[in-house]
């Protein structure tokens, strides 16, 4: 989809629909909406005073063949309570927007962003969400006749007077790495394996200009990667683990950050199944992986000023003849044993190698990533992802990245006392605690490999996708937390 600024008045905008956001209060007298009005010979009140036309979220009344305005179409959309109206909320309007109107017969639409305290940011949020919200997961249908897209957008200020390029250029990258974080988690799981999933790593490493390392299994077994082998054990697909380095001329500190995303391009649970219903889902256990992915095209283009890291550990886990058991004890990269309590806690496994990994390549600071529990699930729903961590610092600046960008964080806590739920009789730990505070365990545990270094864990359980269409965005990955890690890195190259 083409993104265009425009300047100046909307009335003399080319396009199929001109889309003007109502607000809660406003009337058909003063400001814009009186100027539309008369354009429309007192349309716009008598909508208005009918009901056919109001500020309730999503609600849209639409008036073909306007005389004085060169769109084709016009309508009113209802954007809700200005005064409450966050990046999140923009950016869900302006995806329902396209996913609403976008037909055979409107492929260009023109939208007015409201004058308001920041303008440009309220722009690229309506970017963002447009690009989002235009995103259609049915990727393998042969329908011969797939949905239409929106092939223009163009975005004008109401006061006409506002720059919207760097707005614009900043939220087409944001918003293409996270469909291609989406991409990536909407793939089959028979077609997206650990191979597979490599080989796009690779692919877009090499068109961003990253630097791309990959460990096979007989590499990772030199290493003493137990624990990532062992949960690939069990499958006849082999594991990977991808690491793509950014690295900038003049970096502006030392830091190496390093965001590590759990791919697990299949879970079963292994000998400790899951049960039938939904288990189709775990195809999406990947996408803390792919939000790495995603993070680290928008830096790449971006450019900060400091070292990023992104490694993605890969496999499936499955049971088998071969598969690990509960019972094992597993000796991990960094030397720690591991008792398996239950196959199905699997994640933090191939994250503990890979945290190892990462730190041994000199990172100073550790994200990591992943869709880890059902119990974050439990806790916080579908509507913010959890965030702990050993460093206080590192946790407040990754909850800001994220208010930054219209993703929701939430922290918990990570007492010391948690420890002794994942504490075994013949080895260092446990890899599960039982049912009580499951998603603060699976943190602690996490935490053992974390070393010195400042480090914090996003389980996005919860955010990685969602199981029905919304009126913004098609049922599927939703790429949560490719944003937040870039903003977080962008922030920090500029302290």
């Amino acid at each position: 989809m083409e993104i265009i600024r425009a300047e100046g008045d909307f009335r003399k905008i080319d396009a199929d629909l001109l889309i003007v956001p109502i607000f809660k209060d406003e009337r058909a007298d003063s400001g814009l909406l009186a100027a539309l009005n008369e354009l429309t010979n007192g349309w716009v009140k008598t909508a208005l005073e009918s009901g056919e036309a109001s500020s309730e979220r999503n609600k849209s009344v639409l008036l073909h063949r306007c005389e004085g305005l060169k769109a084709s179409r016009l309508a009113l959309y209802g954007a809700g309570d200005r005064d409450k109206l966050g990046l999140l909320d923009l950016q869900r309007i302006s995806g329902s927007i396209l996913r609403s109107f976008v037909s055979q017969a409107i492929r260009s639409i023109a939208l007015v962003v409201r004058d308001s305290g920041d303008t440009k940011r309220d722009a690229r949020a309506v970017v963002e969400g447009a690009l989002l919200g235009q995103l259609d997961s049915s990727i393998y249908s042969s329908n011969d006749k797939p949905r239409p897209r929106c092939e223009r957008l163009t975005v004008v200020s109401e006061s006409g007077t506002a720059d919207f390029a760097e707005a614009i250029s900043s939220a087409s990258i944001f918003a293409e790495a996270t469909n291609f974080a989406r991409e990536l988690g909407n793939e089959a799981g028979n077609r997206m394996t650990p191979i597979e999933l490599a080989r796009r790593a690779k692919e877009m490493a090499e068109r961003e200009g990253l630097g791309y390392e990959e460990l096979d299994e007989d590499e990772m077994k030199e290493l003493g990667m137990g624990a990532l082998l062992a949960v690939s054990r069990g499958s006849a697909e082999p594991a990977r683990l991808m690491a793509l380095s950014y690295q900038p001329e003049n970096p502006s500190c030392d830091d190496v950050i390093a965001l590590v995303g759990k791919g697990l391009t299949f879970d079963s649970g292994g000998i400790s199944i899951k049960p039938a219903d939904d288990m189709d889902e775990m195809k999406f256990d990947m996408c803390g992986g792919a939000a790495v992915l995603g993070a680290m095209i928008i830096i790449a283009r971006l450019k900060p000023r400091i070292k990023v890291l992104g490694v993605v550990p890969s496999s499936e886990n499955l049971p088998s003849g071969r598969a690990y058991k509960p019972g094992d004890v597993l000796r991990s990269y960094s030397g720690k044993t591991i008792e398996v309590i239950n196959t199905d806690a699997e994640g933090r496994l191939i994250l503990a190698d890979a945290i190892t990994w990462a730190i041994n390549r000199g990172a100073t600071h550790v994200i990591d990533i992943a869709t880890l529990t059902g119990a974050c699930v439990v806790a916080l729903g579908e509507v913010r992802a959890a965030v702990m961590g050993n460093d206080e610092a590192l946790i407040q600046d990754l909850l800001g990245a994220a208010d930054q960008c219209g993703e929701r964080l939430w922290q918990m806590p990570l007492d010391k006392e948690y420890r002794d739920l994942i504490r075994s009789d013949i080895a260092d730990m446990k890899n599960a605690g039982g049912r009580v505070a499951g998603a603060i365990t699976a943190a602690m545990f996490l935490k053992q490999f974390g070393g010195s270094v400042s480090w914090a864990h996003l389980d996005v359980a919860g955010t990685a996708w969602i199981t029905k269409a919304m009126p913004y965005m098609a049922k599927g990955a939703t790429g949560f937390g490719a944003r937040t890690l870039a903003s977080f890195v962008i922030n920090r190259a500029s302290k």
